[in-house]
């Protein structure tokens, strides 16, 4: 799935992303793909993703999420 990312926050390390389609789904910086596992994880508003989704006790959530232009 494709979307943008509506707002993260580096310091508590979650936010929230849009997929294309409009839904919005909560992203926790575990999820964010990296080249490196030492890569700082993170994500900047407005930004193009690709992710899946999967559903928890708490709701659907967003994971291995992909920037698509770093």
């Amino acid at each position: 799935m494709k979307g943008k990312v509506k707002w993260f926050d580096d310091a508590k390390g979650y936010g929230f992303v849009a997929s294309d389609e409009g839904k919005e789904f909560f992203v926790h910086w575990k999820s964010i793909v990296t080249v490196s596992d030492k890569e700082r994880k993170f994500l900047v508003a407005d930004e193009e993703v690709e992710f899946d989704t999967i559903d928890t006790e708490r709701g659907v959530q967003a994971i291995n999420i992909i920037r698509l232009n770093p």
